[in-house]
Protein backbone atom coordinates (compact mmCIF):
# COMPACT_ATOMS: atom_id res chain seq x y z
CA UNK A 1 0.00 0.00 0.00
CA UNK A 2 1.10 3.22 -0.64
CA UNK A 3 0.15 6.46 1.23
CA UNK A 4 0.12 10.36 -0.70
CA UNK A 5 -0.80 13.66 0.57
CA UNK A 6 -1.70 15.50 -1.95
CA UNK A 7 -2.30 19.67 -1.44
CA UNK A 8 -3.86 21.16 -4.14
CA UNK A 9 -4.56 24.81 -5.05
CA UNK A 10 -7.38 25.47 -7.20
CA UNK A 11 -8.60 28.88 -8.95
CA UNK A 12 -11.28 31.15 -6.73
CA UNK A 13 -14.73 30.26 -7.67
CA UNK A 14 -13.83 26.56 -8.40
CA UNK A 15 -13.31 24.90 -4.49
CA UNK A 16 -16.58 23.40 -4.72
CA UNK A 17 -16.18 21.99 -8.23
CA UNK A 18 -12.75 20.56 -7.59
CA UNK A 19 -13.89 19.42 -4.12
CA UNK A 20 -16.66 17.06 -5.87
CA UNK A 21 -14.01 15.65 -8.78
CA UNK A 22 -11.56 14.61 -5.89
CA UNK A 23 -13.58 13.16 -3.68
CA UNK A 24 -15.18 11.26 -6.18
CA UNK A 25 -12.06 9.41 -7.25
CA UNK A 26 -11.05 6.30 -6.83
CA UNK A 27 -7.70 5.77 -4.48
CA UNK A 28 -9.22 9.21 -2.16
CA UNK A 29 -9.45 8.65 1.40
CA UNK A 30 -9.97 11.76 2.49
CA UNK A 31 -10.43 15.64 1.23
CA UNK A 32 -9.91 18.69 3.66
CA UNK A 33 -10.81 22.07 2.93
CA UNK A 34 -7.57 24.17 4.46
CA UNK A 35 -6.43 27.63 4.87
CA UNK A 36 -3.20 28.87 4.12
CA UNK A 37 -0.63 27.75 0.73
CA UNK A 38 -2.97 25.40 -0.20
CA UNK A 39 -6.71 25.23 -0.64
CA UNK A 40 -6.88 21.46 -0.04
CA UNK A 41 -5.04 18.39 1.01
CA UNK A 42 -5.91 15.41 -0.54
CA UNK A 43 -5.17 11.94 1.38
CA UNK A 44 -4.37 8.75 -1.49
CA UNK A 45 -4.37 5.18 -0.34
CA UNK A 46 -3.23 3.12 -3.71
CA UNK A 47 -1.83 -0.24 -4.39
CA UNK A 48 1.28 0.74 -6.01
CA UNK A 49 3.67 3.91 -6.87
CA UNK A 50 2.03 3.66 -10.24
CA UNK A 51 -1.49 4.22 -9.52
CA UNK A 52 -0.43 6.87 -6.89
CA UNK A 53 0.91 8.95 -9.73
CA UNK A 54 -1.77 8.18 -12.35
CA UNK A 55 -4.22 9.37 -9.47
CA UNK A 56 -2.37 12.73 -9.25
CA UNK A 57 -2.20 13.03 -12.81
CA UNK A 58 -5.62 12.96 -13.29
CA UNK A 59 -6.05 15.73 -9.98
CA UNK A 60 -3.98 17.76 -11.88
CA UNK A 61 -6.48 17.78 -14.56
CA UNK A 62 -9.31 18.89 -13.04
CA UNK A 63 -10.72 21.88 -14.43
CA UNK A 64 -9.57 24.81 -11.64
CA UNK A 65 -6.84 22.82 -10.18
CA UNK A 66 -3.69 25.17 -10.80
CA UNK A 67 -1.05 23.94 -8.50
CA UNK A 68 -0.02 20.62 -6.59
CA UNK A 69 2.20 19.31 -4.59
CA UNK A 70 2.32 15.86 -3.18
CA UNK A 71 4.37 13.52 -0.58
CA UNK A 72 5.00 10.23 -0.25
CA UNK A 73 4.69 8.05 3.38
CA UNK A 74 7.39 6.21 4.38
CA UNK A 75 8.15 3.28 6.78
CA UNK A 76 10.60 4.21 9.30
Amino acid sequence: MVIGVTMVNVAPGKEKDVYLAVKGKKGVREVYHVFGEFDFVVIIETDSLSELNKLVDEIRGIEGVTKTQTVIGAEI
